[in-house]
């Protein structure tokens, strides 16, 4: 009998990530992912009930990792130098903004692990969402931002930045400076 080969967390996370960026969440497959990983789809069930578990998890292992990354917020004291960082972040893993839309698309289940994931993710959005509403806060409290506009509007303005297509190939940094230009001056000349 042929051993079955090993795979680490890592390397399964890793084709997770590709997988559901390239098929998207309905499109994934235990039969992609084993191939992927050169195991079988037998391998991948030792480990896990169906796609659910597995995204669900992987799931919170990236809001995980990005949270780690956005608590570092904090480290800058003003909002200026929060706002630069925070641009910076989304703009460093383009990709986060895609999977927490494909993870928002696992259905709920009577999985208890599942829906121990979905409880995470929950609580992750929710701290991620106290951790950016600081970040709005202090920006009022600065006089930088305008106390009027709703802060749900002001950070999906900041977070929809990272789906405005770069048909003009401008380069990245470039690119990056220019969204935080209109973002902080506006468009208009005068």
């Amino acid at each position: 009998m042929a051993r079955e080969r090993k795979f680490s967390i890592n390397e399964l996370y890793q084709a997770t990530r590709q997988l559901l960026l390239d098929h998207g969440y309905d499109g994934f497959t235990f039969s992609l992912l084993a191939n992927r990983l050169e195991v079988s789809r037998g391998a991948l069930y030792k480990y896990f009930e169906n796609k659910e578990e597995l995204v669900s998890e992987f799931m919170v292992y990236e809001l995980n990792q990005f949270m780690v990354h956005l608590q570092r917020i904090h480290e800058y004291t003003s909002f200026k130098a929060q706002f630069d960082y925070l641009i910076n972040l989304i703009f460093d893993d383009r990709d986060i903004h895609r999977l927490r839309e494909i993870g928002l698309q696992i259905p709920r289940s009577t999985n208890k692990k599942v829906t121990a994931n979905q409880e995470k993710l929950d609580q992750l959005h929710q701290d991620m969402y106290t951790n950016l509403q600081s970040f709005v806060s202090l920006g009022k409290k600065e006089n930088i931002v305008k106390s009027h506009i709703p802060d749900g509007l002001i950070l999906g303005m900041i977070f929809q930045t990272i789906a405005i297509p770069n048909h003009e190939l401008v380069p990245h940094a470039d690119w990056i400076a220019s969204i935080k230009e209109i973002i902080v001056d506006g468009m208009f000349t005068n």
